[in-house]
Formats: structure tokens, sequence, C-alpha cells
């Protein structure tokens, strides 16, 4: 029993499969939700990403989730060639396209949502300190 105490054996490193990690953070997983998939402590997974991209994972994740949104916005656009209502969304996200107001029809329910508040509230309490 002599020589043996005080030797130290660190318990061997866990690794992470590289190609998982990057399509898990093109998915927008947090790394809780990485961490828990690889059944690691973010601490561990921090830790990888230093020592495998010499960045934080903070730094590594905003870079490979580019990777998901690409992917999403590529998928959306092939949608668009089969569902309008995509495509109207797509046209006002990325090309300011707006709907049409319709004037009257808002003039109609504004009107009728006063004469609510004026049937469901004494006057006195209407005054809203709007400028005169």
């Amino acid at each position: 029993m002599s020589g043996d105490w005080g030797v130290f054996v660190a318990r061997p490193r866990k690794e992470i499969d590289q190609a998982e990690f990057e399509k898990l953070c093109a998915l927008q997983c947090t790394k809780a939700e990485i961490a828990g998939f690889f059944n690691l402590s973010e601490d561990t997974v921090e830790r990888w990403c230093k020592r495998t991209y010499k960045e934080s994972f903070a730094v590594v994740f905003a870079n490979k989730r580019c990777d998901g949104k690409i992917s999403l916005r590529r998928s959306q656009f092939r949608l668009a060639e089969k569902d309008s209502r995509m495509a109207r969304w797509l046209g006002k996200q990325y090309l300011e396209q707006k709907e049409p107001i319709d004037e009257k029809r808002l003039e109609i329910e504004l009107l009728k949502l006063e004469s609510q508040i004026k049937d469901n509230q004494p006057e006195e309490d209407l005054d809203l300190n709007l400028p005169k």
C-alpha cells in the first residue's frame, strides 16, 4: 500500500459528436437542451466549445444557428410557392407589403366601440384627459 496514495487519475473526458452538436444549434436548441441531449452539464458543453472551437458556447451558437435560419427560410420560400398565406406573410416580412385598410369598416367598428363604452360607464368616467 505504499506509493499509490495521492495519485489521482482524472475521469475520461466527455466527448460530444460535433456534427450532432451543430445540428442541434441549427435547430435553435438552448445550451440546456444540448446538454440534456448529450447527458452532460452546461459547464461541460461550455468547456467542450472552448476546447473544440476556441470560442464560448454563445459565439459558437450564434455562428451555427445561422445554418438553421437559412434552412427555415428556404423551407418557407418553398411553401410560399404552394400556400398563398405563406406568400403573403413573406411579402409582409421582406417586401414591406401591407394589407389594405378598409377605412369605412374601421370607422364603423370604432363607432360600435364608443357606443359600448358609453353604454357601460357613466359619462364622467369617460374623461380620458384627451386634448380638446
